[in-house]
């Protein structure tokens, strides 16, 4: 059983997050950077522009290419992962990719390029919600304006209980996974996948949570932003 009495096995409640820690602006050569542990999850975030699209012929002359990037590390799992981009490494670059450049204001850069470049250094499950959680942050560090900062989290269903922020054992185990990508100040969603079976009933308390969680993940988004600007105060 991976839920007794109401405590899962790491001992978390089912509406509670993993531990979170952010931290922004990490690479000194990157425009923005985020550097952010969630749970078992290392990621590091990095942004590069916007500059000129090459080569030319790709060029928009609207808007900027919002170019995302998701990279697990061959030592990021138990079992070394091949290198390289795989299937789903491709699928998660371009779903973070549709999800950031929704909130970018991309009109105010025609022609040009940002990439975003996610590497995951240790994985333990929600890896896609975490990257684009940190990518956020680093687009804001490199000062993209956007609409709002996004932010993502899952939840799903384990031993038939709607929990929030799966571990690796309950999203092998579980029932269900559903990660979830917000704009926290309007709720408007801008990723929403499921893997696995949800009643409607299920489905909407999942959703629910999954917002819940997004928000809490916004606060310390933030708060790591403004650690690295705030200034010392006059005693």
């Amino acid at each position: 059983m991976l839920i007794k009495d109401g405590i899962r096995i790491d001992g978390r409640k089912p509406d509670e997050l993993r531990p979170i820690k952010i931290e922004a602006g990490v690479l000194y050569r990157a425009d923005g950077s985020c550097y952010l542990e969630w749970g078992g999850n290392k990621i590091m975030a990095a942004v590069y522009g916007p500059r000129e699209a090459l080569p030319r012929h790709i060029q928009d002359p609207t808007k900027a290419l919002v170019n995302a990037r998701y990279s697990m590390a061959s030592f990021s799992v138990e079992e070394r992962k091949r290198p390289g981009p795989d299937r789903r490494s491709t699928e998660i670059s371009k779903v973070t990719s549709e999800a950031l450049e929704s909130v970018i204001f991309t009109e105010l850069f025609p022609r040009t390029t940002i990439d975003i470049c996610i590497e995951v250094l240790d994985a333990e499950a929600g890896t896609r919600c975490a990257g684009i959680t940190a990518a956020a942050v680093a687009l804001a560090d490199a000062g993209i304006p956007m609409r709002d900062i996004p932010v993502a989290c899952a939840a799903g269903k384990v031993d038939g209980v709607v929990v929030l922020d799966l571990t690796s054992e309950e999203d092998k185990e579980g029932e269900a996974d559903l990660p979830v990508a917000i704009a926290p100040r309007t709720e408007e969603i801008l990723l929403l996948q499921m893997d696995g079976h949800l009643t409607y009933k299920e489905f909407e308390e999942a959703l629910e949570l999954a917002i819940k969680g997004c928000k809490q993940v916004a606060k310390l988004q933030r708060q790591a932003l403004l650690n690295k600007y705030k200034t010392f105060e006059v005693k």
